[in-house]
């Protein structure tokens, strides 16, 4: 009997063409992001300027390069959550904050200012059990428990806020001006999709020019990370590359590949880390689309035995990078802080009223 020749049949072979969708790489705001921040320019809290009130500590935060000053808020909320919001101090306009997501303004507690040395500021909660050490330059925030670090900010200084400006051709008929940060050559604007980006036969006008935000999370000891919805990818989030961060944008992908970090049917800006004795998450407020980065790698600590440091006993503890971008917006990021897995997630519904009804 002859064999009968059987047709392979691969399940690519029927997915969505990717060509159709934009990738890192064809998006712009990720592309200027990447340019800036391989020029080492560091933001500086501006101590000085502080004030403090029942809901909030303030103070500037001001770029060695640009020279624009920045807005930084840091907030206690009810249930060991910390909230940072970073926006221009005097916008152009009203940049867009996300409304209808949180189910009431949060609940907040008083912080409180501790002793700190020159060039740093400490706020802890009521209990005293949490505390954010703010360091002025470079500027830096770690999120103390138990005197242990649990989350730093801006630890890599990839902090990204662009400025709202006048359209170039009528700033260029006013009084001559101090350069923007990014080069405004012809060319270069074109390629960074300053005032107009084009993917395929869609042109998208910025009227006001680029307002892309970013900023990371240094996350101390987890290297196990989930949430992010929705990817067809494996739950436990994976390192991503150059080019390869997952998308938070919303697509009705027909066909979708799966092990793809592509944004599909929803996006959801929460994300989870987990390790023996504390689960955290990290909520990012913003709806435009964003890119998301992660890098594990582990972080060498030593510690000194009774012989002294000649025979001091090396321990490696892992560190996860977080580095969240997005295409418009301000920074507002909710720090939930457990520690149970449980405690996180009523953290979170505490917000949003997810599971609470």
């Amino acid at each position: 009997m002859e064999a009968a020749v059987k047709e392979e049949i691969s399940v690519e072979d029927e997915a969505v063409d990717k060509n159709i969708f934009r990738d890192c790489n064809k998006i712009a705001f990720y592309r200027r992001q990447k340019q800036w921040l391989s020029k080492k320019s560091t933001y500086q809290a501006l101590l000085d300027s502080v004030t403090t009130d029942e809901d909030s500590t303030r103070f500037q935060i001001i770029n060695e390069a640009s020279k624009v000053p920045l807005l930084a808020e840091i907030y206690g909320i009810e249930g060991n959550i910390f909230r940072l919001k970073i926006n221009e101090e005097t916008p152009l306009k009203p940049r867009f904050e996300v409304p209808d997501v949180l189910t009431s303004k949060p609940s907040t507690v008083r912080l409180i200012s501790c002793s700190g040395d020159t060039g740093s500021l400490i706020l802890a909660d009521g209990k005293g059990d949490l505390k954010c050490h703010i360091t002025a330059n470079p500027f830096k925030v770690d999120l103390v428990s138990e005197e242990e670090v649990v989350i730093s900010i801006n630890s890599l200084g990839q902090l990204y806020f662009e400025h709202l400006q006048i359209l170039h051709k009528q700033r260029a008929a006013k009084e001559n001006e101090e350069e923007t940060s990014v080069d405004t050559s012809q060319e270069n604007q074109e390629d960074l999709g300053l005032w107009e980006e084009k993917f395929g036969k869609f042109v998208d006008i910025k009227a006001n020019g680029p307002s892309s935000i970013g900023l990371d999370f240094s996350l101390h000891g987890f290297e196990h990370l989930y949430g992010i919805p929705q990817h067809a990818e494996s739950h436990q989030l994976k390192n991503t590359g150059d080019g390869d961060a997952y998308r938070l944008y919303n697509l009705d992908v027909y066909g979708y590949q799966i092990y793809d970090k592509m944004g599909i049917y929803g996006s959801v800006p929460y994300l989870l880390a987990h390790k023996l004795g504390r689960t955290i998450g990290i909520f990012w407020l913003n709806a435009s689309e964003t890119l998301v980065e992660i890098n594990t790698e582990p972080a060498v600590e030593y510690t000194l035995t009774q012989m002294g440091p000649v025979a001091a006993k090396q321990k490696v503890r892992s560190r996860t990078h977080v580095h969240w971008m997005s295409e418009s917006g301000i920074i507002d990021v909710f720090l939930l802080t457990g520690p149970t897995p449980s405690d996180v997630f009523k953290q979170y519904s505490h917000l949003t009223d997810i599971g609470e009804k």
